[in-house]
């Protein structure tokens, strides 16, 4: 389309000077006649670029014509009215040998004043061979072959630009693909800048920062999980197997007992294990506003009678959103372990601070030692005393109640304390224009 247009404006361009220099020798000849006088058209400064000039009379006879025209026919049979001034117009006369002439015509009314022949209308014609920008071809080939090449070297320099840009991602797809694949530690090259492509390269390798550490923890999970597991399975194919293959020394009542305890610890492992798995990856359970005081005082008074007192101090209520089974869980597991490390007490304390309310358990035990107040908190972890108290735990207790704490918005914590152990839950209040934790 702007190849059309160009060549479209450059031969009228061309035609239109042409035609102007037309009118001008027509014009120069015509002002050097007088009445019953007709100069020669001789070449002047006007009709010194117009090939042809001729004066035919109304009967088709060629009067006077420059020396190029002489002895040919008219130009043009073409007779302009007298009140249209010059017309403009293309003849390929036979004697042209093919080529094409630009004609301008001009009607001289013997009815002027002025007129140098009043017996018969006459007309003159001027005429120029078209050049070859305008007869020929060319300029459409030239156009054409200009589009083709720009066109080329655009296309070229687009693939070359285009090209050098995606570079960089086609790279990041090949080392993301490599490394979901293969390797996890493989990172994607990070271009300077702050453009798109490094913001996908940042973007890519969070991504793969996030996805090694939850393999990697998958994986340890599963290999804790099978340590675990494979003990009390180990447990019970030993009975099982010592009852079949000597059953005359092995008390079959005794047998049972041992092989139903190694069933239990088994069972409760898988439990704990389901309940981990529930609480980390299941969506949460519709929550409710829940009086936390209150589902401590609950939970303190569903414990067994005897063992080491508990000593609850609630001087306010805070009210939180959440699922009340599950946080009854994290406490009754928080009061358990306090209880089975405590020498003489424990000491439960729900309060508020800010805008989140906060349950203190602390038992007069040994405590935790700081290096292991977050490492109790991973999946099968046990410290030597927790073995030794409980034998047949599982070490998941303390990892679901974070987890559950989590999906409330809160936290679980070991914090320092004069003595003892002291595990505190913060919890988000209920109405304080917070989000709730159910829609996280």
């Amino acid at each position: 389309m702007v190849g059309a247009l160009a060549v479209y404006g450059v031969r009228h361009k061309v035609t239109e000077d042409i035609a102007e220099r037309v009118h001008l020798a027509v014009v120069d000849w015509v002002s050097r006649m007088r009445p019953g006088y007709l100069p020669p058209p001789h070449p002047t400064k006007p009709s010194a670029h117009v090939g042809y000039l001729q004066l035919v009379d109304s009967h088709g006879r060629v009067v006077v014509s420059n020396a190029a025209a002489a002895g040919r026919e008219p130009l043009s049979t073409l007779r302009p009215a007298p009140d249209r001034g010059m017309q403009d117009f293309t003849v390929c006369p036979d004697w042209s040998e093919g080529e094409c002439l630009l004609v301008t015509a001009l009607h001289l009314d013997p009815r002027m004043p002025d007129a140098p022949l009043p017996a018969q209308p006459h007309f003159i014609y001027a005429g120029t061979v078209q050049p070859v920008i305008v007869a020929q071809p060319y300029l459409e080939a030239g156009f054409g072959a200009a589009v083709l090449a720009g066109s080329l070297v655009a296309a070229w320099g687009t693939w070359m630009v285009v090209g050098r840009a995606l570079r960089p991602v086609q790279a990041i797809s090949a080392l993301m693909r490599e490394a979901t694949a293969k390797d996890l530690t493989m990172r994607v090259p990070a271009p300077p800048g702050d453009d798109e492509i490094a913001q996908l390269a940042h973007a890519s390798n969070a991504y793969l920062d996030r996805l090694e550490k939850a393999v990697n923890a998958y994986r340890r999970f599963a290999s804790l999980a099978s340590h675990e597991l494979r003990s009390p399975v180990t447990a019970l194919h030993t009975q099982v197997d010592e009852a079949l293959m000597y059953p005359g020394e092995v008390d079959a009542h005794a047998a049972l007992r041992r092989t139903l305890h190694s069933t239990e610890r088994l069972e409760a492992i898988i439990d704990d294990l389901l309940a981990h798995t529930r609480v980390k990856h299941a969506p949460p359970e519709a929550y409710h506003e829940l009086d936390i005081a209150g589902l401590v005082e609950d939970e303190v008074a569903g414990l067994p009678v005897g063992g080491v007192p508990i000593r609850l101090r609630a001087p306010c209520r805070p009210v939180v959103r959440g699922s009340r089974l599950q946080l009854g869980r994290v406490v009754n597991n928080l009061l358990a372990n306090a209880r089975r490390h405590a020498h003489a007490h424990v000491d439960v304390t729900v309060g508020q601070a800010g805008d989140h309310a906060v349950v203190t358990v602390q038992d007069d035990g040994s405590g935790i030692a700081p290096d292991d107040r977050e490492r109790v908190f991973e999946a099968f972890v046990r410290l030597p005393e927790g073995q030794r108290l409980d034998p047949g735990g599982s070490g998941l207790g303390l990892a679901i109640s974070r987890e559950t704490c989590r999906a409330h918005g809160g936290t679980l914590t070991v914090e320092d304390c004069p003595y003892g152990a002291q595990f505190v839950i913060r919890l988000p209040l209920a109405g304080d224009g917070g989000e709730d934790p159910a829609s996280v």
